[in-house]
């Protein structure tokens, strides 16, 4: 089973609960078990915060308004990128820094929190006119009730 979607988002937090609310039903209808669909819909979820919160100007200096989230189920992977439009990673980077937050601190560990649920990442900037571009995939795993999907 093949299933993608692209939402252009606003750049608002109440965007960030849309986009996990239509990963979710996506991966129930397609059977996906529980437990990856919900790292996948919490690792979605820091992604989209932080074009929300970091995809404000761009190089350009305008305003970002909106940000990008396409999700691909194909056979056994999830992939997912959100995209904003805003300054990117500092230039010179092939790779975003990836440090754990201080414990004490109220941000910060979204980047480390999708490494730690997805199985593969890539973090970097839009070639041309920059923005963020964080994307991520997983091995999916099928619900044992499921009938319709082959395992």
């Amino acid at each position: 089973m093949s299933i993608w979607w692209s939402l252009h988002l606003r750049r608002e937090a109440a965007s960030v609960p849309l986009a996990r609310r239509l990963l979710i039903g996506t991966m129930e209808t397609a059977g996906v078990d529980p437990d990856i669909s919900y790292d996948l819909s919490v690792a979605l979820s820091e992604a989209c915060a932080n074009a929300v919160e970091h995809g404000g100007e761009s190089s350009e200096g305008q305003s970002a308004e909106a940000f990008r989230v396409t999700a691909y189920l194909d056979g056994e992977k999830c992939r997912i990128e959100v995209t904003d439009s805003g300054p990117g990673f500092p230039s010179g980077r092939r790779r975003a820094p990836i440090r754990p937050a201080p414990s004490d601190a109220e941000h910060g560990r979204g980047l480390c929190l999708i490494e730690e649920l997805a199985d593969h990442v890539q973090i970097g900037n839009k070639p041309g006119r920059g923005g963020a571009v964080v994307s991520f995939d997983k091995i999916l795993k099928w619900r044992k009730d499921m009938p319709l999907v082959a395992v």
